[in-house]
C-alpha cells in the first residue's frame, strides 16, 4: 500500500483514486506509465518536427534560382566577373536585375544584413570562408560549374 502512495505522488496524480485490489492498482499504474510515454513521445515528435521545420534551406541548388524561388534582386553578383557573365547568360537571360556587389566584404555584410539571401562565390573562397570566417553562412547544393562557382 505504501508503494501504492508514493508512485501516486511521484506521478502527480495524487491518490484520490482508491483502488482497492491489486490487480485494480497494476492496471492504474499501467495506464499513468502509458499515459506518462505517450505524453513524452508526443513532446518529443512536436520538438523534433519543429526543428526540422526551422533547418530547412530555402533553395537545395542551382536549379532553384533558375526556376525563381528567390526573386533576382535578392542574389547578390560580383559586377565585371565570371560569375556575372554566368548570372546573366544562364540564369537570367541577360536581365540585370540582381544586387551587385563590388566587395568580398560588401557580400558577408549584405549576407548579414539580410540584404541578399543568396550570393554568387569561387567555390574555394567560399569553403574557406564558411569553415572559418563566417560559420554561420551555408554552402548549398553541389559545385553547379565543375571548379567554378558555389553558392553561398
Amino acid at each position: 500500500m505504501s508503494i501504492w502512495y508514493s508512485f501516486g505522488n511521484i506521478v502527480g496524480y495524487g491518490v484520490d483514486f482508491h483502488a482497492s485490489t491489486a490487480a485494480g492498482r497494476l492496471v492504474t499504474v499501467g495506464l499513468y506509465m502509458l499515459s506518462l510515454i505517450l505524453v513524452a513521445t508526443y513532446t518529443a515528435n512536436l520538438a523534433s518536427d519543429l526543428t526540422i521545420s526551422k533547418s530547412k534551406d530555402i533553395i537545395s541548388d542551382i536549379k532553384d534560382i533558375k526556376s525563381g524561388k528567390i526573386p533576382f534582386n535578392r542574389i547578390g553578383v560580383f559586377i565585371g566577373t565570371a560569375s556575372e557573365d554566368y548570372y546573366l547568360r544562364e540564369i537570367s537571360g541577360d536581365n540585370k536585375s540582381y544586387y551587385q556587389l563590388k566587395t568580398r566584404q560588401e557580400l558577408y555584410d549584405s549576407l548579414l544584413t539580410e540584404n541578399i539571401d543568396v550570393a554568387f562565390m569561387d567555390t574555394g573562397t567560399a569553403e574557406y570562408v564558411t569553415n572559418n570566417i563566417y560559420c554561420n553562412f551555408k554552402l548549398i547544393g553541389e559545385d553547379f560549374e565543375k571548379g567554378s562557382f558555389g553558392i553561398v
